[in-house]
C-alpha cells in the first residue's frame, strides 16, 4: 500500500503543476502533497535552484499569468520506491512537454523525492530533478 500512497502523491503534483493550453496550472495543491516546509530544487542548470513551497510557485505562476507558460504537462513513467518505517523514497523518470514565449519544449528526466509518514498520510519532504541534455541521458534501466 505505501507504494501506491507514494505514486499517488507524485500523480497529485505533477497533476498541480500541469495544464492544457487554455487552461491553468493548480500550483495551490502542491501544498496538499508537501510538508509545510518542503523543499523543491531544479538541478539542471550551472548551480542548484533550492525554493521552498511558496518561493517554487511563485515564479511558475508569473510566467502563467503573464501569457508566457500556456500549457505544461509532466508525468511519471518509470520510478524504483525503498520505504523503511516511516520514511521513503522514490526515483521518478518523468517526461515533461509544454509551451513557453511560443516555442514548444520538453525533457526527460529524474526526480528523487523524499517522504515521510504523518497523522495526515505520505507527504513529500523534498523533490530535487536533473534533466537529460548531452552527456547526461537516463540509462535505460530507469525508462
Amino acid at each position: 500500500m505505501t507504494d501506491a500512497a507514494l505514486q499517488s502523491q507524485i500523480a497529485e503534483f505533477f497533476a498541480a503543476v500541469s495544464f492544457p493550453e487554455g487552461g491553468a496550472p493548480r500550483y495551490d495543491r502542491i501544498r496538499d502533497v508537501f510538508i509545510p516546509e518542503g523543499l523543491l530544487i531544479k538541478n539542471s542548470g550551472e548551480a542548484p535552484e533550492i525554493s521552498g513551497i511558496d518561493a517554487f510557485i511563485a515564479p511558475r505562476q508569473e510566467l502563467v499569468d503573464s501569457g508566457r507558460l500556456t500549457s505544461f504537462d509532466e508525468v511519471e513513467v518509470a520510478a524504483r520506491t525503498e520505504t523503511f518505517g516511516n520514511v521513503a523514497h522514490r526515483l521518478s523518470t518523468y517526461k515533461k512537454r509544454g509551451m513557453q514565449d511560443g516555442v514548444a519544449f520538453s525533457a526527460t528526466g529524474i526526480i528523487t523525492t523524499q517522504f515521510i509518514a504523518t497523522p495526515d498520510g505520505w507527504r513529500i519532504t523534498a523533490m530535487a530533478w536533473d534533466d537529460e541534455r548531452p552527456g547526461l541521458a537516463v540509462p535505460d534501466d530507469y525508462r
